[in-house]
């Protein structure tokens, strides 16, 4: 399993290429009980803290590869076509049917080769399984290597190195790789911090695998926070045992609850950001959260649809796959 040791080496690794994010306090604090700082990895240059486990893994790819692939809900896939370019590595990314365009269109941009395979994250990634044993690229999984992880560990290192008092870290959890790494680092440094993951209440893989005892498959469906879809993978290794024993509690929240919070967080904050930012926000309030004096959470990209994003801010119904979120304007 990881350690300490492993985040400080990929500290080390990613250093100057993604690391140094700001930590900010937000204005929302007064309104929910609480200091609440938000870590900005909206500042990443490919806008989503998932460069950090893409390079940290990238440097770990050997001489003569052929390339990279990968498979993701999308910020994952534009990390590594980000990361592969600076490399001069074709990189293939593999997605479902279920990711919106704007977060195709961006890898696109990036120089990467798409495929679109089947309706969900684990179809995709039984393609990019496939891509690397037939075309002898590497497969750089979303979450659940050891790289990645130590990757994203490094973004606790950072928060309290910054923030030595924060007591409570809300971490936005899908695969698991985020609140992994960020929970080996955490605990290590300060073993009594609390460690929260939420996610949506709809396909919310880790969730329903911690709550089974074991990784099991769940539907995948549409979401405000689609970053956080997908499967953990049934022969998950890493991730699940981590997130397993390391967090404390997994909260779920609603779209609609999602939708509110990525109202406070553009109108209070001023933050353009992904539904998947705001899940612990979303939990704090809706009260599903018991606030504590300093607690952090990770706005963890910015690659949104706008149209739908901009249909949020104006407070419009907003359809997501076979749901229609009532909107209503932000109350302040």
């Amino acid at each position: 399993m990881l350690a300490l040791t492993d985040v400080l080496a990929a500290q080390e690794m990613i250093k100057g290429v993604a690391d140094g994010t700001p930590l900010v306090p937000s204005h929302l604090s007064q309104k929910l009980g609480g200091d609440l700082w938000l870590k900005l990895e909206i500042c990443q240059p490919m806008g989503a803290f998932k460069l950090r486990g893409a390079v940290n893994a990238m440097a770990h790819v050997p001489d003569g590869a052929r390339g990279v692939t990968c498979c993701s809900t999308g910020n994952h896939g534009r990390a590594v076509a980000y990361a592969a370019a600076q490399k001069g590595l074709r990189a293939v990314i593999c997605m479902s049917d279920l990711v919106p365009q704007a977060k195709i269109d961006g890898i696109r941009a990036l120089g990467a080769e798409v495929h679109i395979h089947g309706r969900s994250q684990d179809e995709a990634q039984t393609h990019a399984t496939r891509l690397a044993r037939d075309d002898g690229v590497v497969d750089i999984p979303p979450f659940d290597d050891p790289h990645v992880i130590a990757g994203q560990g490094t973004i606790a290192l950072e928060m309290l190195r910054a923030r030595p008092d924060l007591d409570t870290l809300m971490i936005p959890l899908s695969g698991g790789g985020l609140a992994a790494g960020m929970a080996v680092a955490a605990r290590a440094i300060k073993p009594d911090i609390r460690l929260i993951g939420v996610s949506m209440d709809r396909g919310a893989a880790m969730a329903a695998s911690i709550t089974a005892g074991q990784p099991v498959e769940v539907e995948e469906v549409a979401s405000l926070a689609d970053s956080l879809g997908g499967g953990i993978g049934l022969s998950n290794r890493f991730t699940f045992p981590l997130c397993r024993t390391l967090l404390d509690e997994v909260v779920l929240v609603t779209e609609d609850e999602i939708y509110t919070a990525m109202q406070a967080l553009y109108y209070e904050d001023r933050l353009v950001a992904e539904g998947a930012c705001v899940v612990g926000i979303a939990a704090l309030m809706a009260g599903k959260i018991v606030p504590s004096p300093q607690m952090g959470t990770v706005i963890t990209g910015r690659n949104v649809d706008m149209a739908q994003f901009t249909h949020v801010m104006m407070g419009q119904d907003v359809r997501i796959g076979d749901v229609i979120v009532k909107g209503t304007p932000y109350d302040d």
